[in-house]
């Protein structure tokens, strides 16, 4: 579904992605993983468009999108959840998921359904003011607000950033129901690379740019070398 070939990108000086290939498959969860510093964010913002690349060619269902702007990519079917957990702090939580659908043009009382029926603490809370909510909360509504528009392939980053063990469990557990009952694929940026592969079906390793490891994710977590080295378990 989605294929990265040789693509390279740059923060000034400093070669942030050299030479980076991989495909992340349909109906699957792909985990990016590495330290910090590896360019797993950086890899992220540069296929869905937000960071330039230098180098190299990104295809999406066969359509290309280097050189695409962001706001070209929700039309294609990507959607991109960035760290950090961004929400419209001054609006409700149903206010905040709706904006996620405003790329199609409408929203419909089912998709609001979809979100509830995923995240059911968000339908308990869709009448407050999303700036109250927990870390856990704001991470549902931002990965809610992306599934508004529907796409066919989510770009996660780094959501177990911050969060509790129990609440990261619900959300990689999530991860695998969407994947399975609503034929959505997964490119997820993770640094809790235990977690990650406990979900993925298919794991890539960054190391200071560069893919260091491309196989299943099982190979992966078995592999305590590869492990010790670069993803610190």
């Amino acid at each position: 579904m989605l294929t990265v070939e040789g693509l390279c990108a740059r923060h000034g000086a400093v070669n942030a992605l050299a030479d980076v290939s991989f495909t992340a498959a349909a109906g699957a969860v792909t985990a990016v993983l590495g330290a910090n510093g590896a360019g797993k964010t950086t890899l992220l913002r540069t296929v869905s468009g937000l960071h330039p690349a230098s180098g190299g060619a990104v295809h999406f269902d066969g359509q290309a999108l280097t050189g695409r702007p962001a706001e070209a990519m929700a039309p294609l079917g990507l959607a991109h959840v960035p760290e950090g957990r961004g929400v419209v702090t001054e609006l409700t939580v149903e206010e905040n998921l709706r904006l996620g659908g405003l790329v199609r043009g409408r929203v419909t009382p089912g998709d609001l359904d979809v979100a509830y029926d995923l995240f059911p603490v968000l339908a308990d809370r869709r009448a407050q003011v999303a700036g109250t909510l927990s870390g856990g909360e704001r991470q549902m509504l931002v990965i809610g607000r992306a599934l508004m528009a529907r796409p066919r392939m989510l770009l996660l980053d780094e959501p177990s950033l911050g969060l509790a063990p129990r609440v990261v469990s619900q959300i990689f557990t999530l991860l695998r129901r969407l994947v399975t009952e609503r034929d959505l694929s997964v490119l997820l940026v993770e640094q809790n690379a235990a977690s990650a592969l406990a979900v993925a079906d298919h794991g890539v390793v960054l190391h200071l740019g560069r893919v260091v490891a491309d196989t299943e994710a099982s190979r992966l977590a078995d592999d305590d070398q590869l492990r010790h080295a670069y993803l610190g378990f």
